[in-house]
């Protein structure tokens, strides 16, 4: 690994594991609804552009940015799995309930990040371009959220107090993914760096530190608005790869992410407070 990488995934990987401990604190203060959406908003996805974009040409991180939003997707029904699993999981015990919700959470997202890369891989081959592929995938995921999100679930305040060995936890499980993740987009292609740049090491430790620490109902009510409010990482990329293009990464990262908070995560916020206010 070169120095230049490797000190670019240690900047994203100590961003991720700022971030990872946020996301959960702001669920836990302001609730799943609007601290669903409050910890979607493009965070480790910027460190992850600036990484590929140093790492690789032009063309080839417009096509991992164009991956990303179907990324997203995959992950969106990762958040989902979470909702819908644990009530099937019956009368086990605590730490094997999460255990096995890791497992099956994790293994269905590597199965269908799997698919996707093979499925981007074939049309594009057959002349599809990837921006159509970024816009369709964008579609598909604010359907997605706007789904998730719709239905009438319990989105509670957390009322313990974090451990903070759980704290802890959350950070490093996030660094040393997004570490990875950068590190990797040298060797990995475009399309395969696109789909890891939205590896869920946030959602992941999100979902069990609030299971842990909260309770179930917790985090469950959380999935729909973070499904949603996950659309804006999609807009950031499909920004970035104009922005980077034009200005460089720094105020290409930061245009990105104004157009992606404006065009998705206030909406977003205006969605499920809506929801919140029709069900309350």
């Amino acid at each position: 690994m070169s120095e230049v990488t490797f000190e670019n995934s240690v900047y994203a990987a100590l961003a991720a594991g700022i971030v990872a401990t946020l996301v959960t604190v702001a669920i836990e203060r302001w609730g799943g609804r609007r601290g669903g959406v409050l910890g979607t908003m493009p965070t480790t996805i910027v460190p992850a552009s600036i990484g590929l974009w140093l790492q690789t040409d032009p063309e080839a991180f417009a096509a991992a940015m164009d991956l990303t939003p179907a990324g997203m997707g995959v992950n969106a029904v990762f958040l989902w799995l979470w909702r819908a699993v644990p009530p099937r999981l019956g009368a086990a015990a605590l730490g094997v309930a999460i255990v096995r919700m890791v497992a099956i959470s994790l293994g269905a997202w590597f199965v269908l990040a799997l698919l996707t890369v093979w499925a981007a891989g074939e049309l594009v081959a057959g002349g599809t371009s990837t921006l159509t592929l970024a816009i369709v995938a964008t579609a598909v995921l604010v359907g997605l959220g706007l789904w998730g999100s719709a239905a009438q679930v319990p989105a509670p305040r957390g009322h313990r107090r974090t451990p903070g060995w759980v704290l802890i936890a959350r950070g490093l499980f996030a660094a040393v993914a997004i570490f990875a993740t950068v590190a990797l987009a040298e060797v990995a292609g475009p399309l395969i760096a696109g789909v890891l740049s939205v590896f869920p090491a946030i959602f992941c430790t999100t979902m069990v530190a609030l299971w842990l620490s909260q309770g179930r109902a917790v985090p469950a009510g959380a999935v729909g608005p973070m499904m949603l409010g996950s659309s804006s990482v999609a807009i950031y990329a499909l920004t970035a790869r104009y922005t980077f293009v034009a200005w460089g990464p720094t105020l290409g990262s930061v245009t990105a992410w104004g157009v992606a908070i404006a065009v998705a995560s206030v909406p977003s916020w205006w969605w499920v407070n809506r929801r919140s206010d029709a069900t309350s």
